[in-house]
């Protein structure tokens, strides 16, 4: 029996399409997530404004709406700068994968400016203070001490993040890219199974999750080596 109904392959491909949209999102989100954080603790006042306004309106709007301000929006700009170079053009589309892989980075950097933030901010005193007493440079003392604490303390917040995200990546299905959910969705309005389909993408999701919260844990381990265990 074809658990598939013959839908093997597409399901296959809008698997790796999914895994592929996370995966650039998460790229594109850490960058966005250090320059935010950078801002939110800059001495300069206008820097911390537009970091904390960044986090802000990036948490506080759905990610759907998210989503779809990049596409049209983006649309609308990429129309706007053909026409100037081309008056006759009437329209161009931006692709979906470049503006959902955009829209989902911002979510994931506006959460990770947070995380990264309080790591830094959570980072003992004393630490550094030893490392000054050890002659260690600005650089030394960065690389040796403040991040790999920052790594221990935003592990956990990013990993958490990181899972979201790839749910989040099925949102991206709205604007015609064909990751795992449209898949899922074309072959129900073909085959009218609409329970079957939806359960096998909510398997998939479900294992996709079960797979990546188990390697945050593993490099949660990791990045706790060595640390000492208080006696309960």
């Amino acid at each position: 029996m074809d658990v598939f109904q013959g839908w093997g392959l597409e399901v296959a491909r809008g698997l790796l399409t999914t895994v592929e949209v996370a995966l650039l999102s998460l790229a594109v989100g850490f960058v966005w997530g250090i320059l935010g954080a950078l801002a939110q603790l800059s001495s300069n006042g206008a820097l911390r404004a537009i970091g904390r306004g960044f986090t802000l309106v990036v948490r506080g709007t759905p990610e759907l709406l998210i989503i779809l301000i990049a596409y049209f929006g983006g649309t609308v700009a990429l129309t706007g700068l053909a026409r100037m170079i081309d008056p006759d053009i009437r329209y161009l589309e931006v692709p979906a994968l470049p503006a959902g892989v955009f829209a989902l980075s911002l979510v994931f950097g506006g959460y990770a400016a947070e995380a990264l933030r309080g790591a830094y901010l959570a980072i003992p005193k004393g630490e550094m203070e030893a490392a000054d007493a050890f002659g260690m440079s600005a650089a030394t003392s960065f690389i040796h001490i403040r991040l790999p604490l920052m790594w221990r303390y935003a592990l956990p917040g990013l990993g958490n993040n990181w899972i979201s995200l790839i749910k989040d990546t099925s949102l991206i299905s709205i604007v015609g890219l064909e990751e795992l959910m449209r898949i899922s969705t074309m072959a129900t309005q073909v085959n009218g199974e609409p329970f079957r389909f939806y359960l096998i993408a909510a398997l998939i999701y479900l294992l996709l999750t079960m797979l990546n919260t188990s390697i945050v844990d593993a490099l949660e381990r990791r990045a706790a080596r060595g640390e000492r265990k208080l006696a309960r």
